[in-house]
């Protein structure tokens, strides 16, 4: 029973692992919120901008993942990839479709 919870400990020694993208910046949103306050102890402040380094950490990988994986499925007809600027709410041409 020990070396379970032990084994839990090891993979979750970041709560973050578990989390989406979303709930992570959430989560540093709101530790980013109690460190501005002033209302934390030294400790509480140390422990706080540690665990959002983690989760920087953690959100930062998951971007760089989502990035390799949109240049893997953005080949052009050749073959060879076509990369441009991202533009929200454009369409596959670059060009505005109006939708959101």
């Amino acid at each position: 029973m020990a070396e379970r919870k032990q084994r839990s400990r090891g993979q979750g020694d970041s709560a973050a692992a578990s989390l989406d993208f979303a709930a992570t910046v959430e989560r540093l949103e709101g530790l980013v919120e109690r460190l501005e306050s002033g209302e934390l102890t030294l400790e509480g402040s140390l422990s706080a901008f540690e665990e959002g380094i983690r989760l920087t950490r953690d959100a930062q990988r998951r971007l760089d993942e989502a990035e390799l994986r949109v240049r893997t499925l953005t080949e052009g007809e050749g073959g060879g990839i076509e990369l441009g600027p991202f533009t929200p709410g454009a369409g596959p041409q670059g060009e505005a479709t109006g939708e959101r």
